[in-house]
């Protein structure tokens, strides 16, 4: 009977992780990819109508309302009362800091632009959790750290005007330091409460913070047309509850220097996105950019794992 049961688990297995690949982990990675790519633009055209911190503000009291639906729906346990310093804590930086920083320099800065500045977070999370979570990646694994800055720069630098920041832009930067170390200080708290639990209790610690805002939301609500409200509904939902939720999986079954490695596909996928969405034709260097950044992933995610001594 056991060798039954056995002969059952083994293809059951093999179909989820086949030759060392997560299949599951894969999804959640091209989910938060997709969806973290597309924030950018939305966030541009919520920003045509609602101020920055109305569009962190409003993105988030969505973002906790269809959390609070499927927390509801799991009956999920709120986490005990030590767990919440670090909730908090990460949320500040996450949710508050990231977005008020991101939004406010995406008034001037490009989507495009905003989204290869904010793709340095990977190289601080790899320090991070070499420093603090004890990872270790091999020269190989730096080397691909190297190749995806390297190609996000080729973009920022290659085609026109460049980067030409104002002051403005340079809130970009502040977010692209606070989403590094949130990704690598979230890590052991996700691996204590699980993805879902971890999210929810982060994104309503977010909210809350970020209701300091609220004077001037409704009536910027009704003055808003459908389309700015729209995308600002889309970020609420679908990069931020989906997005959030699905990185804090993939954080919970890979190494966070590996995982954040994937971010550099974003600045690439958030310029096609641009493209389609709000007209902005990426040129010749956004390409040529994109195919190093995806060499970058590669080399990190193959060959990057250092092996034990």
């Amino acid at each position: 009977m056991a060798e039954e049961v056995q002969a059952v688990e083994v293809p059951q297995r093999a179909a989820i992780q086949l030759s060392g690949i997560n299949w599951r982990v894969i999804g959640a990675v091209a989910v938060t990819i997709t969806v973290w790519s597309s924030a950018f633009p939305a966030i541009r055209a919520g920003l045509a109508a609602y101020a920055p911190v109305h569009v962190a503000l409003l993105r988030f009291l969505i973002a906790s309302v269809a959390l609070g639906v499927m927390a509801v729906i799991t009956r999920m346990q709120l986490p005990a009362l030590r767990d919440w310093p670090p909730i908090v804590a990460t949320a500040f930086l996450g949710v508050f800091t990231y977005h008020i920083s991101l939004n406010t320099g995406e008034q001037t800065v490009a989507p495009g632009t905003a989204s290869v500045i904010v793709a340095a977070a990977p190289v601080i999370t790899a320090l991070m959790a070499v420093i603090f979570l004890r990872e270790r990646l091999s020269v190989w694994g730096w080397l691909g750290i190297a190749v995806c800055f390297g190609g996000v720069t080729y973009i920022a630098l290659g085609g026109g005007q460049g980067l030409a920041l104002d002051p403005r832009g340079l809130f970009v930067v502040v977010a692209a330091v606070a989403q590094g170390i949130f990704f690598a200080s979230q890590k052991p708290i996700v691996a204590r409460l699980g993805a879902l639990r971890y999210t929810t209790c982060a994104l309503w610690a977010g909210a809350v913070m970020l209701l300091v805002f609220t004077p001037g939301l409704f009536e910027q609500i009704q003055a808003a047309p459908p389309a700015a409200t729209l995308a600002v509904a889309f970020l609420g939902i679908f990069p931020s509850a989906i997005g959030y939720g699905s990185w804090a999986y993939v954080l919970s079954h890979i190494p966070a220097s590996r995982a954040s490695s994937f971010l550099y596909l974003v600045p690439a996928l958030a310029f096609l996105i641009s493209w389609i969405w709000l007209g902005e034709t990426p040129v010749l260097s956004d390409i040529l950019g994109g195919l190093l950044v995806l060499a970058g992933v590669i080399m990190v995610n193959t060959w990057g794992k250092a092996k034990a001594a």
